[in-house]
């Protein structure tokens, strides 16, 4: 090994032990070095060479208190900067794009929800689109001053993360498309990933059952995608592809889907197989456009919370075949939880009373509790808020650069 390699090999360990330690703060603050030091297993030398490189470059700081453990003197307690850096997540769909800015605590600088027709626009027209979004997002107000340290994309494709190239999106009409290498213009690191994936991240991370480690998030938007964690961590397959639950067959004979099949889930209880029987004297025979979706997806739940018989007995048909779906999906990988998301929550109250029926009766191995099925409180921003998780946990695992120190360049 030359002297270069060995420094490379060195710069690579101390990258790694900085995301070790801005991880134990984030799981321990307010905390002392002596405490960074007795939970990460490294020496008190290294851990306050750590903390002064962390604090450099703007993610740790001193709260100003102390504590006291025996004799000498006491420690300074650390906690994370939440004034000094952003991380961005965007997510593109067939009919929006939804941007959204966290600080290092994972808190809400800013968001963004605009209808755009990402399947009109075509995949080059819709990079550019991107790339002007996360600029606007990085010269909020909100987030101006604040060092921008990488951003997540979500698209609802078979997507080649280490890459970034979308190899497959039938509801987008997008194939094999460079889109990692197409935004690579912004001057910080971007992420590409599947919608389904980043929402379950998000769910992890900062929704209403945070901290759940098996847990599935089902994409609502015009596709249906799932999202698996298994022990906290994304279960992606060989290929990265795991998780395609809307193009599990359950009809043969049934509808043809986008994907060229007949009777796939998302076929039978995707939103616009909903959208058609609950409101079909207004849903045109073609696909929808993002404006079309959202106020057809309003019709039919005012309809069915005006008692609608039509829109009820839709709503609650497309329950049971997402249930149907679900269990298949459940007796492979046995979450503990499964989040539906986008316009499933408000159509959840005649959809999950039947969806939870036909999961638990189709379930084998049902655990003492079973699965819970429960909507999302994330909305449409889930997958956009996965991306921007995504970066923060990134950094915590020492996996993208971090923000070089105060001073340099």
């Amino acid at each position: 090994m030359g002297a270069g390699s060995g420094t490379v090999g060195l710069r690579t360990v101390r990258e790694a032990n900085l995301g070790v330690v801005l991880r134990t703060v984030r799981e321990s603050a307010p905390c002392s070095r002596a405490a960074v030091a007795a939970a990460t297993g490294l020496n008190k030398t290294t851990v306050s060479s750590l903390v002064a490189d962390l604090m450099a470059r703007g993610l740790v700081r001193e709260t100003g208190r102390t504590e006291q453990h025996g004799v000498g003197r006491p420690g300074v307690l650390l906690d994370l900067d939440d004034t000094s850096v952003a991380a961005l997540g965007l997510e593109v769909n067939v009919d929006y794009l939804s941007v959204v800015a966290v600080d290092l605590v994972q808190q809400e600088l800013t968001a963004r929800h605009t209808p755009f027709d990402a399947r009109e626009a075509g995949p080059r027209e819709s990079a550019r689109r991107i790339v002007a979004a996360l600029r606007e997002a990085a010269d909020d107000p909100a987030v101006r001053g604040r060092t921008v340290v990488g951003a997540g994309i979500a698209v609802p494709a078979l997507v080649d993360s280490p890459t970034g190239t979308v190899r497959r999106a039938p509801n987008l009409g997008w194939s094999d498309f460079p889109l990692g290498e197409s935004v690579d213009v912004l001057g910080f690191p971007v992420r590409v990933d599947n919608d389904a994936n980043l929402g379950a991240v998000a769910e992890y991370r900062v929704g209403s059952f945070a901290g759940t480690p098996d847990l599935v998030y089902v994409t609502g938007e015009v596709g249906i995608g799932a999202g698996v964690l298994t022990g906290g961590s994304l279960l992606r397959g060989s290929g990265g592809f795991a998780g395609e639950l809307g193009h599990l067959e359950l009809d043969p004979g049934g509808p043809e889907c986008s994907c060229g099949r007949r009777g796939c889930l998302e076929a039978v209880a995707g939103i616009g197989a909903i959208l058609r029987d609950a409101v079909p004297d207004l849903a045109p025979g073609r696909p929808l456009s993002g404006e079309e979706v959202a106020a057809l997806v309003e019709a039919a739940v005012g309809r069915a919370a005006a008692g609608g018989a039509v829109a009820v007995a839709a709503l609650e048909r497309a329950g049971t075949r997402l249930g149907r779906g679900l269990a298949a999906l459940v007796n492979l990988v046995d979450p503990g939880l499964v989040l539906l998301g986008g316009y499933f929550v408000p159509m959840g109250p005649w959809l999950l009373p039947r969806c939870r029926a036909a999961l638990a009766s189709g379930v084998f191995a049902a655990g003492p509790a079973g699965c819970r099925v429960e909507p999302s409180a994330l909305g449409l921003s889930a997958a956009a808020r996965g991306g921007a998780a995504g970066v923060i946990h990134a950094l915590d695992s020492g996996a993208l650069p971090l923000p070089a120190a105060a001073g340099t360049a």
